[in-house]
């Protein structure tokens, strides 16, 4: 027979009798925690902490999601699940057990966690009487991680103005803030407040939860690429629901941040963003692709700096949730004598398991991509803006593209001739792409195509795209040093 129980602090306990299980886990689609398993003779006892560390990163609560409970014995699985156990909520995360698996959310009061709840927060903070506070809202990728243009103002705003509060909207605990930050679990009162009452609010994708402006207040849309794909109201076919969405979307910004003429243009059609300032300073998240070294990202990935790194970077598709699958990753490896790295979009962060394999390591939930472009020798990708970032590297990329037909045809279509402009080889089969990777004068191929891509996309890349925006924010009074 095996119990189970919630510890104090956050953790599971299972209890047994009879033989010792030689492993106890927790296993979910993009974490693993083990136990730690004590007892000889009669009984056994296993405690699984709901905290992990990743990345050589600090300890933190389990992001969100299901968890199997798993054991395994000399002789099978485990033979029983565990009985189910009641929601309970620590100050960190909540979590129920139910038929063997571990349910974790965020700590979110459940009298809050309803429609109602969440429209009677919305009352109290929309119409709230309380001025501004001298503060910045950040949100990046809609709270799954801290990263991004915003990230790289966050640091910038730190530095050069430190009485400035900022506060991070995060999907759960999970989510790692930068040093000094208030994490503010979305849905809850905290995070109602200060979005309501922060000066300025920093975001890179849309805002959501019915936001509504308070007078004083700036938005400022960093946006998250340089669009390669149809956005907004270029998508094919006119649906007069989206249109209107991204009308009042639109309006809520007071400033968009590009990162080119050629992006400030895209995003001004696509979003109708007319009359309002548009800041072409570069790419705050790209200063590190200028300033950073290779060394202390691959050594937080386990990855000897003698090592060839791949990364294989593949953008999110409207018709399914999870990466696409359209390589064989081991194979690419062993093809190439390389450590692949492989990385999804954020959209399909909670889709889908890590990759595994010899030499491959799946890094979807690394925190900020930004990181793994200076760690790669090499970038693969298909139609994601990460290609009008690694550029600034000048490392060469590659594309692997053998839906494009359906892609630019069907699904997004695309702003401009990929084919004709691309700065590297694009492939349609794995074959065509390890021989582009095995020929050393293809890169000097497209060496004119890449200085003219440079020309274009990376002109304001210099590495003190941050310092630059941070100074207008501050110039323009938007929030107080």
């Amino acid at each position: 027979m095996i119990e189970a129980r919630f510890t104090p602090h956050p953790a599971l306990e299972l209890t047994g009798r009879g033989d010792r299980p030689r492993r106890v886990e927790l296993r979910g689609s993009r974490a693993r925690v083990p136990g730690r398993i004590t007892g000889r003779g009669k009984t056994w006892r296993a405690v699984i902490p709901l905290e992990a560390a990743r990345w050589d990163g600090p300890t933190l609560p389990l992001p969100s999601g299901d968890y199997l409970v798993e054991a395994t014995f000399d002789g099978g699985g485990l033979a029983e699940a565990p009985p189910a156990l009641p929601l309970t909520q620590w100050p960190s995360l909540r979590a129920e057990l139910r038929d063997g698996v571990l349910r974790v959310g965020p700590p979110l009061d459940p009298a809050y966690d309803s429609g109602e709840g969440q429209d009677a927060l919305e009352r109290r903070y929309a119409t709230r009487p309380q001025g501004l506070e001298n503060a910045v809202f950040f949100e990046s990728f809609y709270g799954r991680s801290a990263s991004c243009n915003p990230r790289a103002i966050d640091r910038e705003l730190a530095r050069l103005a430190p009485n400035v509060v900022r506060y991070w909207s995060v999907v759960d605990l999970s989510v790692q803030v930068p040093d000094g930050a208030i994490a503010v679990v979305e849905g809850s009162p905290e995070w109602w407040r200060a979005r309501g009452a922060a000066r300025l609010l920093v975001v890179n994708d849309w805002l959501r939860r019915r936001f509504s402006r308070r007078p004083g207040q700036i938005v400022l849309q960093t946006w998250h690429g340089t669009p390669l794909k149809r956005l907004a109201l270029h998508r094919p076919g006119f649906d007069p629901r989206r249109a209107l969405a991204v009308l009042k979307e639109s309006r809520r910004w007071n400033v968009l941040l590009a990162q080119n003429p050629y992006a400030a243009r895209v995003l001004r059609g696509a979003y109708a963003f007319r009359r309002r300032p548009i800041w072409i300073e570069g790419y705050p998240r790209n200063d590190v692709l200028v300033t950073g070294q290779p060394g202390p990202v691959r050594r937080r990935l386990g990855i000897p700096d003698d090592e060839h790194v791949i990364l294989y970077a593949p953008t999110w598709r409207d018709d399914r949730a999870d990466i696409v699958d359209f390589l064989d990753l081991e194979r690419l490896a062993a093809a190439t004598g390389a450590i692949v790295l492989v990385r999804g979009h954020s959209r399909t962060l909670s889709g889908g398991d890590d990759a595994e394999g010899p030499r491959v390591i799946d890094v979807t939930s690394y925190p900020d991509v930004s990181d793994l472009l200076v760690a790669a020798d090499a970038l693969i990708t298909d139609y994601s803006s990460v290609m009008f970032d690694f550029t600034v590297t000048g490392k060469p990329v590659y594309f692997f593209a053998p839906d494009i037909e359906h892609y630019r045809g069907e699904l997004r279509g695309f702003s401009f001739d990929l084919l004709a402009e691309a700065p590297g080889p694009v492939s349609v089969t794995q074959d065509e792409l390890e021989a582009h990777l095995a020929d050393g004068g293809v890169v000097d191929d497209f060496a004119e195509r890449y200085r003219a891509w440079r020309r274009r996309f990376n002109e304001r890349e210099d590495g003190a795209a941050a310092q630059r925006v941070v100074a207008r924010i501050l110039d323009q009074g938007f929030v107080e040093r």
